[in-house]
């Protein structure tokens, strides 16, 4: 299990990289967050920031990292769309103001619309309490040749529902199903589901971004005096503080119990937005090259079509 680094922990430039080398970085680089096998997860070893102080001569750099990291993601997924058998399902789950959108905005924002799906899960529905506590993410799934993100998912089953146990009650289940044993119940379906999506060519990666409290704080002070950010606030996302405790304990569970080495978490320091936007965008470079990717090789018959259509154009007047 990697534990969050403590040191100075700038990314690497990649100015000058190599397509393969820079993978080989993205890789090493997001490694360091990598939850994998969760069985001995302790969240308290991973840390919310970390030694990652820029001055002015340093910004540039920073964004030049992200932007190459975000362009080497759109050529990839272009293959990906080409080859139309693999996809992609990323998972954001976080506390409020994390930067789940501005992460999802940033990392994916050279990626062709066409191959990219992104769902945004709030509270379920009459008709989503209707169904299984998957039911509403599954419809969602990504087609073959797809990045998914998940921005919330049924995650949130194990997390918000586990600390507003009353929101459980609500959920129509029989009275002897919902037992002391639910969560370990659910962790295993998820991690089944999650296998079976991977046997089927769905890749699944997830990210926690793990923010502290007092940035919380500031960044909830940053939305209440910013009239452009006044409709990202609520006064019920202040009041989930008073559970942060519980919270933690929530996302700890989880990811000891449905982090494995095919469908890891990532557990992202979140204080600082450009460091975890870094770390986001390696592990998604990371997950596309395991799918050993390339364009499809057109037939011997199709190559002999395409030349008599180029001679036939050729030929025009």
């Amino acid at each position: 299990m990697a534990k969050g680094n403590q040191k100075k922990s700038n990314p690497v430039n990649i100015s000058t990289l190599s397509k393969k080398e820079l993978i080989e970085q993205a890789k090493k680089f997001s490694n360091q967050y990598c939850v994998g096998n969760g069985d001995k997860f302790r969240l308290e070893e991973y840390k919310t920031s970390v030694n990652f102080d820029l001055g002015p001569e340093d910004k540039p750099l920073v964004k030049k990292t992200l932007q190459l990291g975000v362009n080497a993601l759109a050529a990839m997924q272009d293959i990906l769309y080409a080859q139309d058998k693999w996809s992609l399902l990323l998972i954001f789950q976080a506390m409020d103001a994390a930067g789940k959108d501005g992460a999802i905005k940033h990392v994916m924002s050279g990626v062709n619309p066409q191959g990219c799906q992104v769902f945004s899960f709030k509270a379920p529905s009459a008709e989503d309490m209707d169904h299984d506590f998957m039911w509403r993410c599954l419809k969602h799934l990504p087609e073959r040749g797809r990045i998914g993100i998940f921005n919330r998912s049924y995650y949130e089953e194990v997390l918000v529902v586990r600390v507003h146990e009353q929101i459980l009650e609500g959920q129509k289940l029989p009275k002897k199903l919902v037992s002391k044993n639910i969560w370990k119940e659910r962790f295993k379906d998820i991690r089944n589901f999650e296998e079976y999506l991977g046997r089927n060519g769905i890749i699944v990666i997830k990210f926690f971004l793990h923010l502290s409290k007092d940035e919380q704080k500031k960044r909830f002070i940053e939305r209440v005096d910013n009239p452009d950010k006044n409709w990202k606030f609520s006064a019920a996302d202040a009041r989930e503080r008073s559970h942060w405790k519980e919270y933690m304990n929530a996302y700890e569970d989880m990811i000891k119990n449905t982090s494995t080495e095919k469908s890891p978490w990532y557990v992202v320091p979140a204080d600082k937005k450009s460091y975890a936007r870094i770390v986001i965008v390696s592990a998604i470079l990371h997950a596309l090259d395991e799918m050993d990717l390339e364009y499809p090789k057109a037939s011997k018959e199709k190559m002999e079509e395409l030349q008599a259509v180029k001679k036939a154009l050729l030929a025009e007047q």
